[in-house]
């Protein structure tokens, strides 16, 4: 697979399958395309050549609905999530739910006990401008969690938060995975990625000179 935009090509040559219940660490300095390529990975960017495949399908052979279904499949947590402030925290969470179609109680006793896992119940009623940003990340996550994906893509998801609550956040991925879904987080905290190895496998890429590397053991 290979990527241009405007500006240049961005990457080139690179190859990559996330395998069912993986773990791995994306990095790569600032502007090396950590971003671009996650948004490729969820069908969001198709590449400039090459093949990307969504759970096995081509997305340049894919309607907008196909991949609009198979997103369902993936949660993403933004580096700078947007929810709207004039709906409570509960209210933004639910909104995939909403728009999906999914509005059987069920869905709404696991939309409490999703809250309740990332530590929010008692916010459950506050506006996002009045949640820190520890919370605000805590709400992140939950909302990509939401339609229960197979695989979750987190671009930057401590960049806004102290050593405590970056810990917290990888410690309720960590648990994803050990539940069976596939992780992807880009990052540029090597400390995390340290902080990690020592409780889950995880493979550590690397974006560098247009290309995707292993990278080294000294992480």
């Amino acid at each position: 697979m290979a990527h241009s935009y405007s500006g240049g090509e961005l990457f080139n040559e690179v190859s990559l399958r996330l395998a069912p219940g993986s773990f791995h660490f994306l990095t790569g300095p600032s502007g090396s395309g950590k971003t671009t390529f996650l948004k490729l990975c969820y069908g969001a960017l198709v590449p400039s050549s090459g093949v990307v495949r969504i759970f096995d399908d081509d997305v340049r052979q894919m309607s907008r609905d196909d991949i609009a279904l198979a997103r369902r499949r993936v949660g993403v947590v933004h580096q700078d999530c947007q929810f709207l402030d004039h709906l409570s925290l509960q209210e933004n969470l639910a909104l995939p739910l909403t728009v999906s179609g999914h509005e059987a109680l069920d869905d709404y006793a696991n939309l409490k006990e999703l809250m309740g896992w990332v530590g929010l119940t008692s916010r459950a009623d506050a506006l996002p401008p009045e949640l820190s940003g520890g919370e605000r990340q805590r709400a992140a996550l939950a909302r990509a969690l939401i339609m229960s994906p197979d695989v979750i893509l987190a671009d930057e998801p401590t960049g806004n938060v102290d050593w405590e609550m970056s810990q917290r956040l990888l410690t309720l991925l960590i648990e994803l995975n050990r539940m069976g879904k596939t992780i992807m987080i880009a990052t540029h905290d090597l400390g995390l990625i340290r902080a990690a190895k020592n409780h889950v496998q995880a493979r550590v890429l690397r974006i560098s000179e247009r290309r995707l590397q292993l990278a080294g053991a000294d992480l």
